[in-house]
């Protein structure tokens, strides 16, 4: 049985095949000028095991090969793969002896012993062809060495591209790299875990998913007790990074139960405590025994004070991190020292009128308007956008032209309104000149005064008129809140009734409670047609970390795609300002014992950068957030 040349080509380069064409070209003409006829040695081989060996050289004429046609040369071959020292080139005669060619040397074998020493016409020519072809292996060996020593040596490995630039002569060829050497990170788009920290209140959200939400409602009794008993010992559930069946899993439904749960002093069953601004249709018709009983009104208001000055002291201990007071006029928040990159402790009320804000500084209570004073800042900066500049211009030359009517039926008299602060200052010196300052009616004090603070009047019940007490005058508005008569409503379907307090923790004289969840399916329009999504709706006062810790929750359930509606209460939307001292002193406060998850303690020492803006909507897309605000 004849066998054929042993051969194993291995992967070359462009580059390389194009300089061994051209290398074949060159010995084409040197070596062989003429092409191989009928009277070449190869074709007068009567064995049909006499095959072209794989080297560079020309296309052999093969009488055996049915069709007659020609046997191409491998084009990835090359002399290496056909003669090193570990590969040897072994041709099989028509007698079954072998000669093995190896390193420029060839050696004969006859697998029988004792055979006849003559040899036959068609041996002493398989005999002299081998000669001939060790020959040209030895000289083409010896021009491969002296190429390969004047170029650079090239070797492969795992690292290596697959294509590089090689210069041969004076042309460049710029191939292109392996898709290995591309890094993955590279390529994936940037993945949002996390969104920025709203202070705002939400009255309502709206979740929708492609995975059913079901879930979430009907917990059993056991789970239900189980969140209410994590939630007042502050123990969180690890839940894996994607759920097979939520509805199964009640470490989860446990978990939202805990997430739902909040604290609220006082509490009426009867009547719904939040929102209290423009909230006199949901107070109509209720039952208020203490609207006309003074002696009730001041039970209340005594048991009131009791909750704010716990809450206040849990707040100073970070035992809480965070609580509201909701009044019938504002909305006060109380952060702890660390959270939203302030170092001590922090309160913003919001909206507030001239007439609150004189009463606390006539308390000795320090405080900042934030939004004027950036709106004054940033007036002083010369590349400020001018179309937002013309805005604020327009909206405060409308609210200064109707304080300034206010002010023109207040007075009677009416006398000097058109003049400006800088005339009426110059007109008074000049009549103190001529010595008849008495003799002329002078401005009313009040009437300057108003003028003086016009832009601080027109700020009334607008989102500018926020203001933030920082440091130990928290503790002075405190006082001021606890003595203030103006805090109550003194007519109307609020009237004795204090404000409501709301705490994601416990404190004296609250009352647990879990905010109403329901959850559904809609349509919604994809493209021509309606799909069926599943829809998770929750309602009542929802704190900042009671939104963080849902969301967490749905992460994982929802198997990172869910989206969700925010509905903030408007008068706590300017909550996501940023104080005077806020420096960005992120997690130097120790707040582990305040309550909270620590996912959100996290992103509730984050600086907000929402501005006087509340977060609207949050989309989740392959674990991936995106937000609008």
């Amino acid at each position: 049985m004849s066998d054929e040349t042993g051969y194993s080509p291995s992967f070359k380069r462009p580059a390389e095949i194009l300089r061994m064409r051209r290398k074949r070209a060159r010995s084409e003409a040197s070596a062989f000028p003429g092409t191989v006829g009928s009277g070449s040695p190869a074709k007068k081989a009567s064995s049909p095991a006499c095959v072209r060996p794989f080297s560079p050289g020309p296309l052999f004429n093969i009488q055996s090969r049915s069709g007659g046609g020609l046997k191409r040369r491998n084009p990835f071959a090359n002399i290496e793969n056909t003669f090193s020292p570990k590969k040897k080139l072994v041709i099989y005669n028509d007698d079954g002896s072998h000669e093995a060619v190896g390193s420029g040397k060839a050696a004969r074998a006859t697998p029988k012993e004792g055979a006849d020493g003559g040899e036959d016409a068609s041996t002493k020519t398989g005999w002299h062809g081998a000669l001939r072809l060790s020959d040209r292996l030895a000289a083409a060996e010896k021009q491969e060495k002296h190429h390969s020593s004047s170029k650079k040596c090239l070797s492969f490995s795992e690292d290596d591209s697959l294509f590089e630039e090689e210069e041969e002569g004076d042309a460049k060829a710029l191939l292109l790299k392996s898709p290995q050497t591309i890094s993955p990170a590279s390529i994936a788009p940037p993945v949002c875990t996390e969104y920025p920290a709203d202070w705002s209140l939400k009255t309502r959200l709206l979740f929708t998913s492609p995975l059913s939400l079901s879930w979430a409602e009907h917990p059993k009794a056991q789970e239900e007790a189980l969140g209410l008993s994590q939630h007042c010992r502050a123990q969180f559930a690890t839940l894996p990074h994607s759920l097979q069946d939520p509805r199964s899993c009640s470490e989860l439904r446990s978990a939202f139960q805990q997430s739902l749960t909040y604290w609220q002093h006082p509490s009426l069953p009867w009547i719904s405590l939040f929102p209290r601004i423009n909230a006199e249709r949901s107070f109509a018709g209720k039952s208020s025994p203490w609207a006309h009983e003074p002696a009730v009104q001041q039970s209340l208001m005594g048991e009131w004070s009791v909750s704010l000055s716990s809450l206040y002291s849990l707040l100073k201990a970070k035992l809480c991190p965070y609580f509201y007071l909701c009044s019938y006029q504002f909305t006060v928040l109380f952060r702890a020292a660390g959270l939203s990159g302030s170092g001590s402790i922090s309160a913003f009320m919001s909206p507030t009128t001239r007439g609150l804000r004189e009463a606390m500084k006539a308390e000795g209570i320090e405080f900042s308007l934030p939004l004027v004073e950036q709106r004054r800042r940033s007036r002083e900066q010369p590349h400020q956008g001018e179309e937002e500049e013309e805005e604020e211009e327009e909206e405060l030359k409308k609210a200064q032209e109707s304080c300034e009517t206010k002010e023109e039926g207040d007075d009677p008299a009416g006398d000097h309104d058109s003049h400006s602060d800088d005339e009426e200052d110059d007109s008074l010196s000049w009549l103190k000149e001529m010595g008849v300052q008495d003799k002329i009616k002078r401005p009313d004090s009040i009437s300057i005064q108003l003028r003086k603070e016009g832009q601080a009047v027109c700020v009334d019940h607008r989102a500018e008129s926020v203001v933030c007490v920082e440091g130990s005058h928290t503790f002075a508005l405190v006082n001021f809140l606890i003595n203030c008569k103006s805090l109550v409503a003194a007519a109307g379907s609020q009237a004795g009734l204090p404000p409501t307090l709301l705490a994601p923790v416990a404190f004296r004289g609250a009352t647990m409670h879990t905010l109403k969840a329901r959850s559904g399916n809609v349509k919604s329009q994809v493209g021509s047609t309606y799909q069926n999504i599943s829809s998770l709706e929750v309602t009542g006062p929802i704190l900042p970390a009671t939104l963080h810790a849902i969301t967490t929750l749905l992460r994982p359930a929802q198997k990172g795609n869910f989206s969700a509606t925010l509905y903030t209460h408007a008068p706590t939307a300017v909550m996501n300002t940023h104080g005077a001292k806020d420096q960005g002193t992120v997690g130097s406060a120790d707040l582990s014992a305040c309550g909270l998850h620590p996912a959100s303690i996290k992103q509730l020492q984050q600086p907000s950068g929402l501005g006087k803006t509340a977060l609207t909507h949050i989309s989740m897309n392959n674990y991936s957030y995106t937000w609008r605000n």
